[in-house]
């Protein structure tokens, strides 16, 4: 029996209903979807503290909820914590939310499992601790009132684009949409990488070190991701990251559209830029 995981994260987010929605109103006021998007298939979005990246997740959510009618969100997520070494889904139960439960697609969970074999294992304990798929949560109950997700975490290996492509074979012609999660370069002297020092030009640069991702991203180059962010620390999801845009591919995508890219100095500066961490809001 599975039971509802519940909220363990609570600084990362409002937990009340009221503040919850009233945040998310707030970050999509003024929000417009861009013309030209269709039938879209998922994408990819931060995780820090809404504070951070709560904005960019928002209208991805927004854009996502506006184009696509998904009756289950399988969300691709980032692994934090040593001793997860396998692609692990949440298998049953729910989670817990500010806006109460959302079920976890047991039906599909299995049908996966079953299907995929040694790429996919059930595994609970995977996800007790771990944001980087908690703070979607109250985006996808909010948005998407009567879906289901599918949680599944996804740790940097080959095997990360073979389940995104397996899994969106197995899903062609079906409600479901694939989200991956995933923030972009930690730089700075807190997270060991500081290679171009402070300052105005240390930000470009870090800018820049994200774009060479996202370019790799707007083309669904799922297999190349792993080797760019082994070269370029431009990422803390390449797990996550190859297995939405495999996911993509597989349903028939061609590109990816980057809606928004922005960074937590952008965010909330500070007098001199010695630090700051890259998030990107993407669909496709």
């Amino acid at each position: 029996m599975h039971l509802s995981r519940p909220i363990f994260n609570p600084g990362w987010y409002p937990v009340t209903p009221d503040e919850c929605r009233r945040q998310i109103e707030e970050f999509n006021r003024d929000f417009t979807v861009p013309a030209g998007l269709a039938d879209l298939k998922g994408g990819l979005v931060p995780h820090a503290g809404w504070v951070y990246s709560g904005r960019v997740a928002a209208h991805t959510w927004k854009a996502l909820s506006d184009r696509s009618s998904p009756g289950t969100v399988i969300l691709f997520g980032a692994v934090h914590y040593s001793g997860v070494h396998r692609n692990a889904a949440y298998p049953g139960g729910s989670w817990e939310t500010p806006f109460g439960p959302i079920a976890v697609d047991e039906e599909l969970a299995r049908k996966l499992e079953q299907a995929l074999g040694p790429l996919l294992v059930a595994d609970e304990e995977a996800h007790e601790q771990e944001h980087s798929l908690e703070v979607h949560v109250p985006f996808v109950k909010a948005l998407f009132p009567q879906a289901r997700i599918l949680p599944i975490a996804v740790p940097p290996s080959a095997a990360a684009a073979p389940l995104g492509r397996k899994i969106g074979e197995l899903a062609r012609g079906e409600a479901v949409i694939a989200v991956g999660s995933t923030d972009l370069t930690h730089y700075g002297r807190r997270y060991a990488f500081a290679p171009k020092g402070s300052g105005p030009a240390a930000h470009e640069w870090m800018r820049k070190n994200d774009e060479l991702l996202l370019s790799l991203v707007q083309e669904l180059k799922a297999e190349e991701i792993q080797d760019e962010v082994e070269a370029h620390q431009n990422a803390c999801g390449p797990g996550a990251i190859a297995a939405a845009l495999a996911f993509a591919r597989a349903q028939g995508k061609k590109s990816a559209t980057v809606l928004e890219h922005t960074t937590s100095f952008d965010v909330a500066p500070d007098r001199e830029f010695t630090m700051a961490v890259g998030y990107a809001g993407v669909v496709f």
